[in-house]
């Protein structure tokens, strides 16, 4: 067809508006070869798979772009419940082209980049706000962290309580976008990896083991962090033993360390979560089942735009974007042409 197209110097129509929607529709949940089996099976035609690369590519940069809109800090007052917060970091895998030869594919570069995903709820709410990034380091999720809580209902007297597994770049942008209105939480099952570390050695007998265990979680949970430490300290390992064979001064510093991040009992009286597992759940379903597929790379921009079509539409605005688009856009993704096509590879 494209020798022809480029000979009589003609143009085809392309895919209308409605059928743009169906393609974005089944690409972002499906490899685009599976989304073309399915629109031959629903609609009954047959379209290329670059075409539904290409249309994909377009509107899910639109949706990017649209997502990342300055932001204040709120000024207005918002929800007096606590605006619940979380923050996690998993890799999903990245080519990038040899920019020597025709054939890109010679000499490319795969790697893995952190996937920044957030989500925001009011307390009791099961319906979050996501926000996601991969470009942009710890300030740009950090941003999208803000966003996410804003339009959960933070305001300038709300509270939010956050919990994540202790990153310190997740440790900083809580402060840094929340300041005093923030408090931070380390995920409980976290902090349970280090004592359990530290038991194998405190208690070798399985029965003692899971019961020193219990005793210090319990105790952790009632605000008694100090005991917690008392405890560990009376088995720590000697100074010239390395941090490697040393789980439980690992554990003690670790905690002592960070006493102000394990406010359980409180987190608890109020009926906040301690645990981040929505976050870690949230990765798997929002970013991972599309862009973390056996045998998938992505070039790092259109896994980021690719993120903010799945975002879009677990967010709930997929009917606005469509009722807002621009005829242009709808026509830009109509455009084949050579050069634009050679960018979209990959």
């Amino acid at each position: 067809m494209r020798p022809f197209v480029l000979g009589a110097k003609v143009s085809p129509l392309g895919c209308s508006r409605p059928l743009q929607r169906a393609i974005v529709d089944f690409a972002a949940d499906q490899p685009f070869a599976q989304a073309r089996a399915k629109l031959q099976e629903h609609y009954g035609f047959a379209i290329g798979e670059s075409t539904i690369q290409r249309i994909t590519f377009v509107h899910a940069q639109a949706m990017h772009e649209s997502s990342r809109q300055d932001l204040e800090f709120p000024e207005a007052p918002g929800l007096r419940k606590p605006i619940v917060v979380e923050t996690d970091g998993g890799m999903v895998p990245i080519v990038e082209p040899s920019c020597e030869g025709k054939d890109k594919r010679k000499g490319k570069t795969l790697s893995w980049r952190e996937a920044k995903l957030s989500l925001a709820h009011a307390q009791g709410s099961c319906t979050p706000v996501y926000a996601g990034s991969i470009e942009g380091g710890v300030e740009e999720a950090g941003r999208q962290l803000l966003s996410c809580a804003v339009r959960a209902g933070f305001g300038a007297n709300s509270r939010v309580h956050a919990v994540g597994d202790g990153a310190p770049w997740i440790v900083g942008q809580i402060e840094a976008q929340f300041g005093d209105q923030g408090s931070y939480l380390i995920d409980f099952y976290h902090v349970c990896e280090y004592l359990g570390a530290a038991s194998a050695a405190i208690a070798p007998d399985p029965l003692a083991r899971d019961a020193w265990m219990e005793t210090q979680k319990e105790a952790l949970k009632g605000g008694r962090l100090d005991a917690v430490l008392r405890t560990l300290a009376g088995h720590c390992e000697p100074a010239e033993t390395d941090d490697e064979h040393a789980p439980v001064r690992t554990c003690h510093r670790y905690l002592g360390a960070r006493a102000d991040q394990l406010d359980y009992r409180r987190a608890l009286a109020e009926g906040l979560p301690i645990g981040s597992g929505e976050i870690e759940s949230a990765h798997r379903y929002v970013a991972q089942q599309r862009l973390k597929r056996p045998g998938a790379w992505w070039r790092v921009e259109h896994a980021e735009h690719m993120l903010a079509l799945r975002i879009n539409r677990i967010n709930g605005d997929w009917d606005a974007y469509w009722k807002a688009l621009a005829p242009q856009r709808a026509a830009a993704a109509n455009d084949n042409s050579r050069q634009k096509s050679r960018r979209r590879t990959a």
